[in-house]
This record gives structure tokens, C-alpha cells and sequence, in this order.
């Protein structure tokens, strides 16, 4: 997984809350277990038309937003049903940041096992963050995760809130299993020694 440490880039401006998993990637797409390719499928309903040309309203598809990195987000983001492909999507469209004051704890969770940051503000710090993002292609904001800072292009700082195991593992690009095996690896080399050696027909 990749580390998360230090992101700069365009953010765009999501003013819609409760965003479920159904739009952020529709289940004609879950037929794949890969997490590559699910990228052309974000937001596909709101992000096409039906004749499959772009939604030139969408944000994502106007000119100083398609290589956004960072999404700014309404209240209650990824609510809706489990599904891993949300995250899988994102990240694969280049998003490596979602900001929002709240997120469904599934989608929350998920987001950390694939190195995308789901960072927390405040109401007010959100309203703030939306002014810098609909600045179109000027809409860069700097994450710091170190510092759980998001610096604005004029120099404004927000804080964030995050678990301190979950900053760990998104700093060093670990998800569950790769934790483990950080945490755990020569305990678990010394148990495969000893069942190799206890049991060769294995």
C-alpha cells in the first residue's frame, strides 16, 4: 500500500451529504475483485450523461478539477452499504484525500486499509475549506498527516483528528495484514521455523 505522508494538490468541491457507495461507484461495477480499473466508474452516474459523453455540471470533469487529488466533501460521506470498491475507486481515480465534518464508520474504516486519508473537520473549518475549493484550478490545499494539518493556498491552517494507530499505518503504507507482519514479523518467522521443522511433510 502506498504511504500517505505529506499530499499537495486540487480539491475539489463535493457540496452534497449523505454521498452513499451506490454514487460513489454503482454496482454495475462490482463484478470485479481488482482494485485497478474502477476509476473510469467514480461517480459514473452523476459524472455521465446517458449517452456515456461527460456531465460538463459535474465537478470532476470541469477543467481545473480533473486531476484533483483531494475531495472536499458534504456531511455523511461513504454512507450506505459496505462495499470496499468506494475506496478502491478513489484511489484508483487519483484521490488520496477525502475531507467532510462525518463519514460512515464501514467506509471510514475502509478508507485506512488502502491508503486514503478520511480526515475530520469542523463544520466551520469544512465552509472554509469549500471557499478554497471552489477556486477552481487555484484550489490547492497542502495535507500535512504528520502534523494533521490542511494548509490553504493563503496560508490558513486546519487541524484534524486521527487515531494514532491508523496514522501509523497510513504513514509507513501498512494495511491490516502489512501491520501484522511489521508488527510481528520475526514471531512469526520462528513459528513457521518450528512447524517446518516439527512437521517437513507440510
Amino acid at each position: 500500500m502506498q504511504k500517505f505522508t505529506t499530499l499537495t494538490g486540487v480539491a475539489a468541491p463535493l457540496e452534497i451529504i449523505n454521498v452513499d457507495t451506490d454514487m460513489i461507484i454503482p454496482k454495475q461495477y462490482l463484478k470485479t475483485i481488482k482494485r485497478t480499473g474502477l476509476g473510469t466508474g467514480l461517480f459514473s452516474e452523476m459524472r455521465y450523461n446517458e449517452d456515456g459523453s461527460d456531465n460538463p455540471d459535474f465537478v470532476l470533469n470541469k477543467p481545473g478539477y480533473k486531476a484533483a487529488t483531494i475531495l472536499v466533501a458534504g456531511d455523511n460521506f461513504g454512507c450506505g452499504s459496505s462495499r470496499e470498491h468506494a475506496p478502491w475507486a478513489l484511489v484508483d481515480y487519483g484521490i488520496r484525500c477525502v475531507i467532510s465534518t462525518s463519514f460512515a464508520d464501514i467506509f471510514y474504516n475502509n478508507c485506512f486499509n488502502n491508503g486514503l486519508l478520511p480526515a475530520i473537520v469542523s463544520r466551520e473549518d469544512l465552509d472554509k475549506l469549500f471557499d478554497d475549493a471552489n477556486r477552481g484550478a487555484n484550489a490547492t490545499l497542502t495535507i500535512d498527516l504528520e502534523a494533521q494539518e490542511i494548509r490553504g493556498p493563503d496560508g490558513g491552517v486546519v487541524k484534524f483528528e486521527i487515531d494514532p494507530q491508523r496514522k501509523h499505518k497510513l504513514l509507513n503504507g501498512l494495511d491490516d495484514i502489512g501491520e501484522t507482519v511489521h508488527a510481528r514479523g520475526p514471531a512469526i518467522d520462528a513459528y513457521e521455523q518450528r512447524i517446518a521443522g516439527n512437521r517437513p511433510w507440510l
